[in-house]
């Protein structure tokens, strides 16, 4: 039994998982995301100081009954109250704006992956290598042939494997019905449509096994095809590529 619970440590050393029963955020492994959970710290603030002061008005006005014409129809409390609002209004969607267009905004690739989802699973395309076109399916495993320390309903049985600190876009689309791109700890959720290729780009600052799912219900099976991107470094990122464009096709 020891043995197997070190084992287990030892495989999820590298994995970023949720915690069971988990409320906050997974850690974050793009400046995406980082500056997402940020913001949301940002909002909570305002929101924890909106909420303590309105419990205060309303808690001393029913305490003391302050209700009388002078405070329920005074066209300066009125004019305070609609402005102070705007203005905390405005402070909170400049960053909320600046962090979107951040998100959307595309600079030079220096790797392109195009990723189409289906019923249910997910193909993945390098399309950057003149020598060949790497493309593969990603299944997930089914939970009777889960080994120690796969983890149920995430594991696929290939991952997507990119290098860190690259600056990485991936063009979404789907072959059939609608389908949603989604890793949480790399800040990547991207709508995949019929028809349309979406795009969207993102750096991992570390390496890792980041996990996510489709979030689009998308049929019967939605729940099962899971994403798994493996973030190395550039050495093994190439030796990688290089086994692939060298195998025979399949």
């Amino acid at each position: 039994m020891k043995v197997k619970i070190s084992l287990y440590a030892t495989m999820i050393t590298k994995k970023d998982l949720p915690s069971p029963w988990q409320f906050s955020f997974q850690d974050p492994a793009s400046p995406i995301m980082e500056q997402t959970i940020k913001l949301h710290d940002y909002y909570i603030l305002y929101l924890l100081a909106i909420l303590g002061f309105i419990s205060w008005i309303l808690t001393t006005s029913i305490k003391n009954s302050v209700f009388s014409l002078q405070t329920t129809e005074n066209t300066t409390i009125e004019t305070i109250w609609t402005i102070i609002p705007a203005i905390i209004l405005i402070t909170i969607a400049y960053p909320s704006l600046k962090l979107l267009y951040l998100s959307d905004e595309i600079t030079e690739p220096s790797l392109t992956i195009k990723i189409t989802g289906h019923q249910w699973y997910w193909n993945y395309e390098y399309s950057d290598y003149k020598e060949k076109i790497i493309k593969f399916n990603s299944y997930m495993i089914p939970s009777s042939d889960l080994n120690v320390g796969n983890l149920r309903l995430l594991e696929v049985d290939k991952h997507l494997i990119i290098p860190t600190h690259t600056n990485i876009r991936i063009l979404v689309t789907a072959a059939d019905v609608l389908h949603s791109f989604t890793v949480p700890s790399l800040g990547i959720k991207i709508d995949a449509i019929p028809g349309r290729l979406n795009q969207t780009s993102f750096i991992s600052k570390r390496p890792g096994i980041f996990y996510g799912q489709c979030s689009e219900l998308c049929g019967a099976n939605h729940s099962f095809m899971p994403i798994v991107i493996e973030t190395t470094s550039l050495k093994e990122y190439t030796t990688h590529i290089l086994s692939e464009i060298t195998s025979p096709n399949e």
